[in-house]
Order: structure tokens, then sequence, then C-alpha cells
């Protein structure tokens, strides 16, 4: 049990590592993490969503909910917002994203959701409160459409060696 307030807790019971453990995630920083998929169609474009709620269009995903696997997260929402189920492949980029337009930094986790036909998207029922559209687009074209940070990761994604995530600094190679 914690002694006075301002005292370590005794963290030779279980009571006080409890008490210990609930005092650093008060104080610990708490970093979004982010799990998007980058899918193909078997022409090589990517898929994009256009969203009802910011400008850009993105990859499908979303904010990881605590206690929830990144990948675990990227099936949900690929369910929740287009109505499709995906195998949730290989990690293809980790990304470091610093503080952007209002949001503080965070982690984006970048999955390959594979490459399928052009026609499978016909079966999607996109969740309207969030979801306007899909689109298949080209990735020269990718930069038109979505964040300048996301439009290098996707990139940076494509052009890296299969089987091995790339390592990003803000949609930048991490240099090694």
């Amino acid at each position: 049990m914690a002694k006075s307030s301002g005292e370590r807790p005794d963290l030779g019971t279980e009571s006080g590592r409890l008490a210990f453990i609930k005092i650093l995630n008060s104080r610990l920083p708490k970093k979004r993490l982010i799990a998007q998929g980058l899918l193909r169609d078997t022409e090589g474009r990517v898929l994009l969503c256009e969203l009802r709620y910011k400008k850009d269009w993105d990859l499908p995903g979303g904010v990881v909910d605590p206690g929830e696997s990144p990948a675990a997260c990227l099936a949900r929402e690929v369910r929740e917002e287009l109505g499709l189920d995906f195998a949730v492949g290989g990690l293809i980029a980790v990304n470091w994203l610093p503080p952007y337009r209002g949001w503080d930094d965070a982690l984006l986790l970048l999955f390959d959701l594979g490459e399928v036909p052009t026609d499978r998207l016909d079966d999607a029922t996109l969740q309207p409160r969030e979801i306007a559209a899909v689109h298949w687009v080209d990735p020269g074209e990718v930069g038109g459409h979505v964040a300048p940070y996301t439009a290098s990761m996707i990139a940076e994604a494509i052009e890296a060696d299969p089987g091995r995530p790339v390592e990003l600094d803000n949609s930048v190679p991490r240099e090694i």
C-alpha cells in the first residue's frame, strides 16, 4: 500500500507495484498509434479512402484502441469502414510522424493488405459518416490526393524490399 502522498509506493507488495504503475501511466507520454493498410489492385493502383472529416484522402485504417493490437485494429477498421474482410499481411513500414495540424506526434504502422482484383471493392459497404468514397489511384498520382507525409510514405513503401519493413522518420527513410 502506498504511504503518504509524495512517497514512493512499497514495490515489495502487489498493491504497491500497481500503485507505482498507476503513477507511471499518469506521467509517461502517451503516443498515438495508427494502423493503416496498403491495398493494391492487379494494375498496381493503391486504394485510397475519400474521408468526410478531412480534405486529404487516406489509406484504410485508423487509431489503435487501448488494449488492441495494430493488426487487429486494421482488420476492424476495414470491416467497419468498408464492410470488407482482408487478411492483414506483414508490416511494410514503421513511420514516426511529428506533430501535424494540431495533432501530437504519432507512430504509424503500415501493413500489407495484398493485391486484389479491381472489382473486389464492388462488395464494399462504406460507413457513411466517415467514408465518402474509395478510389484506386496510380502511385504517381497519390500525391494529389493525400497529405504530403502519406504520399512520401506510400512511395517509400512501394519501393521497399519485400519482407523487410522500411523505417521512416516523418516519411523519410531513417539513416542506419
